[in-house]
């Protein structure tokens, strides 16, 4: 299951949003919200959980915090979405390698989580990698570290949160969606949504992107209960391995000596940070916050 959501959004989630490249992004985000909050609404009545969701509704201090992560998980699926229309997968690859390190400066920013040598060596190699593509290219990778920042907030709140991966996305989808109705009205007002305009087959790939978005939470939320965090830390590099071989290979994205310098640092980062995180890993159960 594990490897079936990294995989997935590793090589689905950017060739979907390839083939729908001509398609706004507006229009883009608010199918994923539109098309996915039934879908999920469904599987959760089908796994008897969606009173887990109305318990949620009842409780203001949650909602107002599921209303802020909603807001970073739309920003995080934005940048996504953006990254693959304008050829810049390799960006968002960088972003989500980054990802777990950000987390983990975050912990101890915030949190006052203790970190260890190695992690201290692995966020400075990170921080190496994207300041030699910035001074390189002569200007910050924003993708990457959008993709990164919001994310890794987004984890942060969900960590802190006392509601499910699944019921919580439930609830932060449906206090995105009268934006995401107001966004397509908006869209089609301006230059005349996809949706409307074009044919059956067409409104069957849009609401695919429903599908494009839940599906992979639900098989990582049954596969992260099941893991032990050692094992979720080194399975989570499959995403933005995919996106770069996909980017470079498929895409035809550029990935010269800036990239290459950046990269190896990072991928150096990614090592250390594996390595420590198998070595200190003491308990078999993990907490997942959801993710994007």
């Amino acid at each position: 299951m594990a490897v079936g959501a990294y995989g997935w959004w590793a090589v689905v989630a950017p060739l979907y949003y390839h083939v729908v490249e001509e398609v706004s992004v507006g229009e883009l985000l608010a199918w994923r919200v539109v098309a996915g909050l039934p879908l999920l609404t469904l599987m959760l009545l089908a796994v008897g959980r969606l009173h887990e969701v109305v318990a949620v509704l009842k409780r203001p201090r949650v909602l107002v915090t599921l209303g802020l992560s909603g807001i970073l998980i739309a920003v995080n699926w934005t940048v996504f979405v953006v990254s693959v229309i304008e050829h810049r997968l390799s960006d968002a690859s960088l972003g989500y390698y980054i990802c777990p390190l950000f987390s983990v400066a975050l912990g101890m920013v915030v949190l006052g989580e203790r970190m260890r040598l190695a992690q201290w060596v692995a966020i400075g190699l990170a921080a190496a990698g994207v300041g030699v593509l910035a001074w390189r290219t002569g200007g910050l990778p924003w993708i990457a570290l959008a993709l990164a920042g919001s994310f890794g907030l987004y984890g942060l709140i969900r960590k802190q949160v006392d509601a499910a991966p699944a019921p919580g996305l439930a609830v932060e989808m449906l206090f995105l969606l009268p934006f995401m109705v107001v966004l397509l009205f908006v869209d089609h007002s301006i230059s005349g949504s996809t949706f409307m305009k074009g044919s059956l087959w067409t409104a069957i790939v849009l609401f695919g992107g429903g599908i494009v978005t839940v599906v992979p939470l639900i098989l990582f939320a049954g596969g992260a209960r099941r893991l032990q965090l050692s094992t979720v830390a080194i399975l989570q590099y499959i995403s933005p391995t995919g996106q770069l071989l996909l980017a470079v290979l498929a895409f035809d994205e550029p990935f010269g000596i800036d990239q290459s310098i950046a990269f190896a640092l990072i991928w150096m980062a990614v090592t250390v940070y594996s390595i420590d995180t198998v070595r200190s890993a003491r308990r078999p159960a993990v907490t997942i916050p959801g993710e994007a």
